[in-house]
């Protein structure tokens, strides 16, 4: 481990631990997430306006954020865990998740990197479904993606509403600003755009599961 990395660590065990911050010891997995969620935004939005030092800053938050999670975590009785269990675990995964590169599997190009991804994925976990694994908590947008990106690699028949057809050609900006106004129609109809396409995720996972019962 770097020498800055052994140094976040020793400053987080000290803050959490008894004579350093009361307001680090009190925190605890739940109470963090908000603060998880936000960095993850913040860090977004350097992205995208290309700022590297806000990309570095917010890069830092978020790995703040893993080392404190980790600290609570040596701390539980039953299942403790730190950051050392952490590092192992997502190095296993990686090397595990990439035979192409530390195994003899050959793969052409990115795609067939991704299915195999999610096919190991779904071995590793026990999952017999494409529901298996989705945050179904997720904004309803991100849900929605990830559950049609799922069943497109299955034969599933299912019941879409496409009267919309949208342009062979079309870039994000396009696609943006049509969302845009399909949102702003349903705010002027008193419509919460969040609620309904969460109804119609709902609705998706419905079709799945029938379609996975027969």
């Amino acid at each position: 481990m770097s020498s800055e990395l052994t140094r976040l660590r020793e400053v987080m065990d000290k803050l959490r631990s008894p004579g350093g911050c009361p307001w680090d010891a009190e925190q605890d997995h739940k109470s963090l997430l908000k603060f998880l969620l936000e960095e993850s935004y913040e860090f977004t939005e350097a992205i995208e306006d290309n700022d590297r030092e806000a990309m570095l800053e917010e890069l830092g938050d978020l790995l703040l954020q893993v080392y404190f999670h980790a600290r609570i975590a040596e701390e539980d009785k039953d299942q403790p865990f730190n950051i050392d269990d952490v590092a192992r675990t997502v190095t296993d995964k990686l090397v595990r998740r990439h035979p192409h590169v530390f195994s003899d599997t050959v793969v052409k190009n990115s795609s067939e990197v991704l299915e195999n991804w999610e096919r190991q994925k779904a071995v590793e976990k026990g999952r017999t479904s494409a529901i298996d694994g989705v945050p179904l908590g997720q904004p309803a947008l991100a849900l929605v993606t990830k559950l049609l990106y799922r069943v497109s690699k299955f034969d599933y028949k299912l019941d879409l509403d496409t009267s919309l057809n949208l342009p062979e050609k079309i870039d994000e900006d396009k696609l943006g600003a049509l969302l845009m106004g399909l949102i702003s129609q349903a705010v002027e109809k008193g419509v919460d755009p969040e609620a309904a396409l969460r109804s119609a995720a709902k609705s998706l996972i419905l079709q799945i599961q029938s379609q996975e019962a027969r």
